[in-house]
């Protein structure tokens, strides 16, 4: 898609945009001139002017930034994942970015969960955000890949994760979609919305017990 064209002002433009300008407005030339003292005072006006004018932008500046610098550095925490993954002997490395406060996942349980699933590259392949309702699954009984089971419900080495919690996952093949891939529309492995032999990110948001 082309790029915008809006003129439409950032909020840090809009606020300096607002801020009172200088008078344009000329001296009579009938005016008397003003004395030492009167240019004097205009002087120390105009320059308090130019500091309130300065102090206003660098406000406004702080202000801006205090609310836009937190966002950004949470997304490119996201985006780049700045997580320290543990890899257990099954192959899966996993990070509690957010470790919950409520009661543990137990297997069995009929749980809601929230996820984002990426390939290596980046592309994400499916997403319960984007759909806005997370995804209800009976988790630890096969319902799923084994790797969502073990991060969920926990095993092999892995806690349980908690009502609130917030764990990234990178999972083997053999704990994804193995050798046949998934969502392929035909024999070509590039049919397929997860090719054969794919290496799987997540990150998974332990929303809590379902309603049976």
């Amino acid at each position: 898609m082309a790029p915008s064209t809006s003129t439409t002002a950032s909020p840090l433009s809009r606020i300096l945009l607002s801020l009172p300008k200088p008078s344009n407005t000329q001296p009579s030339r009938c005016a008397k001139a003003p004395s030492a003292d009167s240019g004097a005072a205009a002087g120390a006006k105009k320059k308090n002017l130019v500091f309130s004018r300065r102090e206003a932008a660098a406000t406004a500046l702080s202000t801006v930034l205090s609310r836009v610098l937190p966002a950004v550095a949470a997304e490119t925490d996201v985006a780049t994942g700045e997580c320290a993954l543990e890899t257990t002997p099954s192959g899966l490395a996993f990070c509690d970015r957010v470790v919950g406060a409520g009661a543990e996942a137990v297997k069995g349980q009929l749980i809601k969960a929230h996820y984002r699933g990426m390939l290596e590259d980046g592309t994400v392949f499916d997403s319960s955000y984007g759909r806005g309702r997370p995804l209800t699954i009976m988790v630890g009984v096969g319902e799923v890949i084994k790797g969502w089971d073990l991060c969920i419900a926990g095993g092999e080495g892995i806690p349980p994760m908690r009502v609130g919690g917030k764990r990234s996952l990178k999972l083997p093949p053999e704990l994804a979609y193995g050798e046949k891939g998934a969502g392929c529309r035909g024999w070509e492995p590039t049919s397929c919305v997860i090719p054969p032999n794919s290496t799987l990110l997540f990150d998974v948001e332990y929303v809590g017990r379902a309603s049976s």
